[in-house]
């Protein structure tokens, strides 16, 4: 499992003139069946995506958010070898 930890490198104001496309492309990563959860860091810094799936194809899914195109966030990817879950969230395990 990845963790992308994204960080306004510009201000929110700048965040919501792209968020219509980087909205779009998080919904493309749930449709390829990557990502399984996502959401704002509180205070709004940022965000946070849950994802599964092969490292390169995920990192090339990063470099082509508009956040990160347009100067708006950087990204932090942590790998997560997950070994135990509750019921229900085996998914994490890949």
């Amino acid at each position: 499992m990845f963790i992308l930890s994204l960080t306004y490198i510009k201000s929110p104001d700048e965040a919501d003139v792209h968020m219509e496309p980087h909205m779009t492309w998080v919904k493309e990563g749930y449709a390829k069946g990557w990502f399984l959860a996502s959401g704002r860091k509180v205070p709004r810094t940022g965000g946070v995506i849950l994802a599964i799936g092969d490292r390169a194809a995920i990192e090339a899914h990063v470099a082509a958010d508009p956040f990160t195109l347009h100067g708006v966030a950087e990204y932090d990817i942590s790998e997560l070898a997950v070994t135990t879950t509750v019921e229900g969230l085996e998914i994490l395990k890949r």
